[in-house]
């Protein structure tokens, strides 16, 4: 298997995107680490599937905002599991509405989960990665951070702040041996997507006619995270149907 004796730390990855992305990678032949917040049974869930892939998994609860919390996974995911090796930034929250009437608090948060929290714990392996001369850091953007959304100045912020950190922590490590990329999701259908009916004008410009599945992004998670990938880094690839063309 592709991943076989690697350790992937995926933040989020209680469910969503992130427990398809831990699937994947586990099902690629990765132990996995789960950092995540909020309700413990789908962290539970999702570790009861990856156990039943015959991987080892681990299940910490880390607000990602929380600098020390990030450093305290990264050491206990170390002693766990024996190391990182691949970084999953998915961790990350919708606060909508128009910049207009937008309260701090709510931009705020977002930018402190979506991208500050990428940033801890980036960080929080940096030293580890350039001492081994290899690792594969995935951060999950969106198509907002390209070409922006009305109501979502937050979101879209963050996002677009997400392509600009990989691309400067890939040129800080690329010498060491370490790729860091983005993905840029479009319409995906996870739990923040539900409520989009099938006639909506914004998927109508989608020009695959869909939205797509969480497969499709632990898909690209799994190709940058493998050794296929090992001379790409600061890229940002869409995986949107087309819609950000």
């Amino acid at each position: 298997m592709k991943l076989e004796g690697k350790v992937a730390l995926v933040t989020g990855g209680s469910q969503g995107l992130g427990r398809a992305i831990a699937l994947k990678l586990a099902e690629n032949g990765a132990d996995i680490a789960i950092a995540y917040v909020g309700p413990e049974a789908p962290a539970l869930e999702t570790a009861g599937e990856i156990e039943a892939l015959g991987r080892r998994v681990k299940l910490y609860v880390c607000d990602v905002r929380d600098e020390i919390a990030c450093n305290d996974t990264v050491a206990a995911v170390g002693r766990d599991l024996g190391r990182v090796d691949i970084l999953v930034n998915n961790a990350g929250v919708t606060r909508d509405g128009l910049m207009v009437g937008m309260k701090d608090q709510d931009y705020d948060m977002v930018l402190d989960i979506n991208l500050k929290g990428a940033f801890h714990m980036i960080r929080a392996c940096y030293r580890d990665f350039m001492r081994k001369r290899a690792g594969k850091i995935i951060n999950i953007s969106s198509i907002a951070g390209l070409v922006g959304n009305a109501g979502q100045v937050n979101y879209a912020a963050s996002k677009a702040g997400l392509i600009g950190l990989s691309k400067s922590v890939a040129k800080e490590l690329g010498s060491r041996g370490v790729c860091c990329n983005c993905i840029a999701p479009g319409f995906i259908e996870t739990d923040m997507t539900k409520d989009i009916k099938a006639d909506n004008p914004l998927l109508m410009q989608v020009p695959m006619k869909r939205m797509g599945r969480p497969e499709d992004v632990a898909n690209a998670a799994l190709f940058l995270a493998s050794p296929e990938s090992d001379y790409i880094t600061g890229e940002t690839i869409r995986v949107d149907g087309g819609l950000a063309t």
